[in-house]
């Protein structure tokens, strides 16, 4: 089955620590990258999609960059999910092709929330996600709401920090592999295990990168994507799942929404797991990762920390599994985490990712989520 719309350019900013950078800039550089990337001109660009930024936060920031920009679209929305974000604009830009409102849809992220914040600037920003009555009040942060989650789920099916600790080393190993990764040393299991504890048992390198850098694509419909030399990628199929947004709230510490977005999209593809070659899934905290991959149906319960030791995510495993890094080790610009791992499935549905390719890759899993595992959407990609 097809949704009559196709990834015809991509583009991702350095990422890092990038002094001088701005939200707006970064916005910029990542959109008229995708642009050039698609073989357009910026007139060319009649829908535009922006995110959210924490350094230059506005009610209406898709019209503040299409200002900056000079861009002047039939569609401008700005949509604000969290992590899913990024995964929900690409579905939202499709959903328009398809339909014939628009010929090609401009998404874009970025935020240089590194160099952009104060670290108490950063910890106020991300308390907001806490529920202002039953959560704020008692001092939750995001570590100590997924660390919730990681007590559960060790307690339940004999997830070992080893097994999260794995996840982390491969991902460093990835980033190794990609110029523009924010953190590209090698760590080690022991390194993840002594690092300085976060949010019991979650510690430093169980946690994700905080980083300047932008990321941007442009989907466009059948006829108009044929306008890009580069090797059309489709998308397939496309899925969300809402099972709550605070964690008091949660109806479960072990089951989210990401099992009913991936269900959705893999109907829609007409495929199952199995099929998929590489994956490019939300890893906010090692935990993320490896609830999602047993959700999706990746892995079953309590197989996905072993699979990790085993090297089943890695470059010639089973699964490869964030082959830039991810959010752990490539880097986090808020909604341009998201971004990242949707452009990194293009480049290797393409045949781009030079040392980190997987070898005939043509079907590609993206999954983002939002908030405390509140909001998801998934994507499958294929290469024409």
């Amino acid at each position: 089955m097809s949704m009559n719309a196709y990834i015809s350019g991509v583009y991702d900013t350095q990422v890092g620590e990038l002094p001088g950078s701005s939200c707006m800039g970064l916005h910029a550089e990542a959109a008229f990258g995708a642009i050039r990337d698609a073989g357009l001109e910026p007139a060319d660009i009649d829908g535009v999609l922006c995110a959210y930024s924490f350094t230059q936060p506005h009610l209406m920031l898709a019209s503040v960059f299409c200002e900056y920009t000079g861009i002047h679209p039939n569609f401008c929305a700005a949509v604000q999910a969290g992590g899913a974000s990024a995964a929900i604009m690409v579905m939202q830009a499709a959903a328009l092709v398809a339909s014939g409102q628009c010929k090609h849809v401009l998404v874009v992220t970025g935020d240089n929330r590194l160099t952009g914040m104060s670290r108490d600037g950063a910890v106020a920003a991300l308390a907001e996600v806490g529920h202002p009555e039953f959560e704020r009040p008692c001092g939750i942060s995001v570590p100590a709401s997924y660390a919730l989650v990681a007590q559960r789920y060790m307690h339940e099916f004999k997830v070992s920090p080893e097994h999260l600790a794995a996840i982390a080393v491969e991902h460093r190993r990835h980033a190794g592999l990609h110029p523009q990764a924010h953190k590209r040393e090698p760590i080690s299991l022991a390194d993840v295990m002594q690092s300085r504890e976060i949010c019991s048992p979650l510690r430093l390198l169980d946690c994700c990168q905080i980083s300047d850098g932008g990321a941007a694509m442009v989907i466009s419909s059948r006829g108009a994507s044929r306008v890009s030399q580069k090797r059309s990628v489709e998308i397939l199929g496309a899925g969300q799942g809402h099972t709550h947004e605070h964690i008091v709230a949660a109806p479960s510490l072990t089951d989210f929404g990401c099992k009913a977005s991936s269900a959705r999209a893999f109907e829609i593809a007409g495929i199952k797991p199995r099929d998929i070659d590489v994956a490019e899934i939300y890893d906010s905290f090692t935990i993320t990762l490896l609830v999602e991959l047993e959700s999706i149906g990746f892995f079953e319960r309590g197989d996905a920390g072993p699979a990790a030791l085993r090297g089943e995510l890695g470059l010639g495993g089973a699964l490869p599994c964030n082959t830039h890094g991810g959010l752990l080790s490539y880097g986090h610009s808020g909604a341009a985490g998201g971004m990242f791992h949707a452009v990194e499935a293009v480049r290797q549905l393409r045949g781009e990712a030079d040392e980190r390719q997987v070898p005939d890759a043509r079907l590609a899993f993206v999954h983002g989520d939002g908030g405390i595992l509140s909001a998801h959407c998934s994507l499958v990609l294929g290469a024409l």
